[in-house]
């Protein structure tokens, strides 16, 4: 019963702090930048502004285009509840397999890029076809990052996987080098993070993501734009927990969970400035780069796989 009551927990942490997580990146940019900062805590204003709003439908808008919402964001959070976040060994982490994680965020984009075309305008048919093409590309990266992860581990469990880790001790694998930089692509990618898009821009020829839920309002476009930050701090924490698994509890006790929760905040936080550092030195690339973008990151994540192989297994 403990087990999967801090599970539930665990997933209402996803839920709950992952607009302080794009807060603190908002606001260490604006620092960067020498900007005024906004207060960490903005984006749950943001979003608590939205759900006071009607939500405004398009004439002709179809059951796809209302029910979208709620399935992206039921399917993140479903994501969310397979990734471990504190401790290992929940009782939801027997289906917390990375194939399964996959098909959660692709289901999601899937009806995303359904309802950007549901309503018939010019931007959200730019926009989805634009989203279905890195979806396309960068899809085999996460999956040759997962198969590098499974052939290592001997696992696709998420919690098999940073357990075997940790059992292993500080070691430095090749492999995983490799599929850490493809799967921190990958992450910027998917996330809608600069040089592939840009969140905090609505200029027609540079936004993909944005183009689709353009027509959003209300609690509609409150639970997309909740979804996405939840996504992000997915791709953080999976890049901290599987490469850094270290602080993590591996065992259910108080002490565990404490530190385990203040491991994976300072994780987050450094991420968050690397993020930052890298949103900052990068521009915007076009759009027709983004396939070089991501064909490196395949490459990365190949190379990771053959070292894995040649070195670690001395095929």
């Amino acid at each position: 019963m403990t087990a999967w009551m801090l599970a539930v927990l665990e997933t209402l942490l996803f839920v709950c702090l992952a607009p302080l997580l794009a807060g603190w990146i908002r606001r260490v940019k604006c620092h960067m930048q020498n900007r005024a900062a906004p207060s960490l805590l903005q984006p749950y204003r943001d979003l608590v502004k939205l759900f006071r709003k009607d939500a405004v439908l398009a004439e002709h808008a179809s059951w796809i285009f209302r029910s979208t919402p709620y399935i992206v964001f039921g399917a993140t959070i479903l994501t969310a509840a397979m990734v471990p976040l504190v401790a290992v060994e929940l009782s939801t982490y027997v289906i917390a397999d990375v194939i399964v994680l996959v098909g959660f965020l692709a289901l999601a984009r899937f009806f995303t890029a359904l309802a950007g075309m549901d309503i018939g305008t010019a931007f959200g048919g730019m926009g989805s076809s634009r989203e279905m093409m890195i979806g396309a590309l960068a899809e085999p990266v996460l999956l040759m990052t997962v198969f590098t992860l499974a052939m290592t581990a001997s696992t696709t469990n998420l919690s098999g996987a940073v357990q075997y880790t940790l059992s292993s001790g500080l070691v430095l694998r090749p492999s995983f080098v490799f599929a850490a930089l493809g799967l921190m692509m990958v992450a910027v990618a998917e996330t809608g993070r600069v040089p592939v898009d840009n969140p905090a821009t609505h200029l027609e020829l540079t936004m993909v993501h944005e183009a689709m839920i353009l027509e959003y309002s209300g609690r509609h476009l409150a639970l997309i734009e909740w979804a996405g930050k939840i996504k992000l701090m997915i791709y953080f924490v999976l890049i901290a927990n599987i490469f850094f698994p270290w602080g993590i509890a591996t065992e259910l006790t108080a002490n565990n969970l404490l530190v385990g929760a203040i491991a994976i905040a300072g994780k987050l936080a450094l991420l968050g400035v690397v993020l930052v550092t890298w949103e900052t030195v990068m521009a915007k690339m076009r759009l027709f780069r983004v396939p070089q973008f991501l064909g490196f990151a395949f490459l990365l994540s190949l190379l990771g796989m053959l070292t894995h192989v040649v070195l670690e297994t001395g095929g």
